[in-house]
């Protein structure tokens, strides 16, 4: 297991789980070179690569060193004279070596063609699942920064609720205040209690999920370095739609790889529609000994060298004449095109949608923002009144909830648009490490 780049020691949680402080940085390498689905795909590649060296090398002649044993009872014809004799016990062998090569041009060929368009296939599905993979380790990630600071709003929440509990308590017991408002106050501090176990739970489970993305030890609970979730600024909200979908029909690894099982269908509608047309060559060269004779007289031995070459094609199937081949060969090549078709709609959808949530999610931060902003002058405004009515009580409580809930939709629009920045650079097939910046 990878260590996590530039963590620190590890600490302990309150709950005893070792903590591990981790970064967006160290996120990515870490799905890049961990990840289960990409160390997968890693694997049919390299399945991919040996089908294709096997189908090379049926091209290839193969070495069968040996010995040959016959032996006749029975009926024997000898020659020169022809003559033909009953009860005959005859032996031979011929130690020696035996090279032997028999090409099937029209399969051997076209199924090598086929075969290095599968590699070039699984190249490419390499690299969509370790863009898919970084997707899913950017925005667990960045759940699982919503969910500290989440922790952070909530504590702070409780802190508020119960300074004025304790302020109320005190005015109780002065004869100033209403019992029942002190019971009010203390019923909110509950409730602010109550989030923060909440948020609390899910921290450590977007913890564990981003280990399980990571292929990391989930006993090790992960905690964000970033203390605050700011904006990011990866691809431009503002940029033309079609230039981003164009941008993506051009980059996407999905679209490249459908392209190749499209050449490989198109191979293998060629090499039943074409290759049946083209010979099998076999050829076979012996070199060695030959010797042997009547039973128990194995007569003389010498040097022997035989020579055989054919040349056919086949009839029927898997040859010429095999209308069933070519019409499985020619639906697989239709369906490979539709596929193609169905890919580029795909892509064409998921630019569109990714860059209609970032543009939603900028005006969403701008809105939450300009809320949270009200909110925490209106919770002020009310902490600076010394009155202890009931109105004002319930004034306060609502301005506490308020101002906790305006900065838990902010930190949401955020946390929403950054993963939102990395499903449109995902979608439009951005490749290189993108630069955290800070969006304007």
């Amino acid at each position: 297991m990878l260590a996590l780049g530039r963590c620190r020691a590890p600490a302990q949680s309150t709950n005893g789980t070792n903590v591990f402080p981790i970064d967006l940085p160290t996120t990515l390498r870490l799905a890049g070179a961990q990840n289960l689905d990409v160390q997968l795909a890693r694997a049919k590649l390299a399945e991919a690569r040996a089908a294709h060296e096997g189908a090379v090398e049926q091209l290839f002649p193969w070495l069968a060193p040996g010995v040959a044993y016959h032996r006749r009872d029975g009926s024997a014809q000898f020659f020169p004279a022809g003559n033909v004799i009953d009860n005959a016990h005859l032996e031979s062998y011929a130690p020696g070596g035996t090279v032997a090569a028999q090409a099937d041009w029209g399969n051997a060929l076209f199924a090598a063609l086929q075969a290095h368009q599968l590699v070039r296939a699984a190249s490419h599905a390499l690299d969509a699942q370790r863009q898919d993979s970084l997707l899913a380790a950017a925005q667990g990630y960045f759940d699982l920064a919503e969910a500290q600071a989440g922790v952070g709003v909530a504590r702070e929440a409780v802190r508020i609720s119960a300074d004025y509990e304790n302020q109320l308590h005190r005015a109780v017991s002065a004869g100033v205040a209403f019992h029942g408002d002190e019971l009010r106050v203390a019923t909110q501090t509950e409730r602010d209690r109550l989030l923060l176990r909440q948020v609390q739970e899910l921290q450590r489970v977007a913890a564990a999920r981003l280990s399980e993305t990571l292929h990391l030890d989930a006993t090790i609970e992960l905690v964000p370095q970033e203390t605050e979730l700011v904006p990011l600024n990866l691809v431009k909200p503002d940029t033309p739609l079609g230039a981003l979908v164009s941008q993506a029909l051009v980059a996407r690894p999905e679209l490249k790889q459908s392209q190749a099982l499209l050449a490989a269908a198109r191979a293998a509608n060629n090499g039943a529609t074409y290759g049946p047309l083209l010979p099998t060559l076999g050829a076979q060269v012996f070199v060695g000994g030959f010797g042997g004779g009547p039973e128990g007289q194995h007569g003389e031995f010498g040097a022997a060298q035989d020579y055989f070459t054919t040349l056919s094609w086949r009839v029927g199937p898997g040859g010429l004449f095999d209308p069933a081949r070519r019409h499985g060969t020619r639906a697989q090549l239709s369906g490979a095109q539709f596929a193609r078709e169905k890919t580029r709609d795909q892509i064409t959808r998921e630019v569109v949608e990714t860059v209609t949530r970032v543009r939603s999610l900028s005006d969403q931060i701008a809105t939450a923002r300009r809320a949270l902003t009200n909110a925490e002058e209106t919770l002020r405004l009310t902490l600076e009144r010394k009155e202890f009515g009931v109105g004002i009580v319930l004034e306060n409580i609502q301005a506490q909830q308020d101002l906790t809930r305006a900065r838990s939709d902010y930190l949401q629009a955020v946390a929403e648009f950054d993963k939102a920045q990395y499903a449109l650079r995902t979608a439009v097939g951005l490749t290189d490490t993108p630069e955290q910046r800070t969006a304007p």
